[in-house]
């Protein structure tokens, strides 16, 4: 039976000091480029209104020559409380973001240095910074004289194997002004293959005086307690184990306060979040949204019969409508207790 230790209960029950501000949950929901949006957002807040919600990451340097700000930077006035992440390698730059950010409702300002993609990195920004801490320290000094909320950092662990530089790094993000650090326990090379080396996450929290916050592999609540327990991390944040689960960082919130195991959705409370996830993204980008929306639908389609030709429909949807036939009609099967002629334990995959 999953439990918590008395010690880590007793820390988590209280709420968690980012800088001057504090947020009632340890359970944070991770910046997923193309991913949390503010339908997103919404959708894991009904599960989770105390969590901090992060926005995409925004691009400083784009955001220095546009007029408008992009819909990716921005929040409801009621989404509290909420970070917008920012990224680039210019110092000035991210300082003139941050300040755009916080006009926008910010209550912290986040700075990603850990995304591995190669059109981030070549140009300097993500995870490169880990090679360049120096230039990452003046970025955090810059942003925290701008502006009068939080700052923080997401990283990894370091460039690759041989270059795992992880306690320095995040010593000096603390130094210059960061007031709390998201450590995704891979380095830049893993992308995101094999295990997040949640020892080095514990490695940092002994270092550091800010709090650290775990990161990688958090797929379920058993796997957020054993990064909780193992690491002496002050919170988790959930990623990729939020894709086509808008639940999970409910769930595991529940658990931290609670001690109880909220029962998981089934197939068709998972369809019937997928459908409106749908529409509320056509309702908000319009075409653009409903196809932004096929990834998400393909998430949403896993663990019972027939998911595997559902996430084919739903990969091609070209209109609204086309996409709420499609999970209407398998939700109707799954109600009725339909089971496909073809073997479908191929499609029995655990979320």
């Amino acid at each position: 039976m999953l439990s918590l230790s008395p010690t880590l209960q007793a820390r988590l029950s209280q709420p968690l000091k980012i800088g001057s501000f504090e947020v009632k949950s340890r359970v944070l929901q991770s910046p997923l480029s193309g991913v949390t949006d503010l339908v997103f957002r919404r959708l894991v807040r009904r599960y989770a209104p105390e969590s901090m919600m992060y926005t995409e990451m925004v691009n400083a340097t784009g955001l220095h020559y546009v007029k408008e700000l992009p819909i990716i930077m921005e929040v409801d006035p009621n989404e509290r409380p909420i970070s917008i992440q920012l990224f680039d390698c210019r110092p000035d730059f991210l300082a003139e973001a941050a300040i755009k950010a916080v006009a926008e409702g910010a209550d912290t300002v986040d700075i990603n240095m850990g995304c591995p993609v190669n059109k981030i990195t070549k140009n300097g920004g993500g995870s490169s910074l880990l090679r360049q801490p120096e230039i990452a320290e003046a970025i955090v000094r810059e942003v925290v004289k701008a502006v009068d909320v939080p700052v923080t950092v997401k990283t990894r662990i370091g460039w690759n194997d041989q270059e795992i530089t992880i306690l320095d790094f995040a010593k000096r993000m603390e130094d210059a002004g960061a007031k709390m650090i998201t450590v995704h326990g891979r380095t830049r090379a893993q992308g995101y293959n094999g295990n997040a080396r949640w020892e080095w996450i514990a490695r940092v929290k002994e270092v550091l005086s800010i709090p650290v916050i775990g990161n990688g592999d958090i797929f379920s609540v058993e796997a957020a307690v054993r990064c909780l327990e193992e690491t002496g991390a002050d919170g988790v944040m959930c990623s990729r184990g939020t894709l086509g689960y808008p639940f999970l960082v409910g769930e595991v919130d529940h658990f931290l306060k609670t001690g109880e195991l909220l029962p998981a959705p089934n197939a068709i409370q998972r369809l019937e979040c997928a459908r409106e996830h749908l529409y509320a993204l056509w309702e908000y980008k319009g075409d653009r949204g409903v196809r932004q929306a096929r990834k998400h639908m393909t998430w949403y389609a896993k663990g019972f019969m027939g998911a595997a030709e559902l996430r084919g429909q739903l990969s091609l949807v070209e209109t609204v409508q086309q996409g709420l036939d499609l999970i209407d009609r398998a939700m109707e099967k799954l109600a009725a207790g339909y089971e496909p002629e073809e073997d479908a334990q191929a499609d029995l995959v655990v979320v």
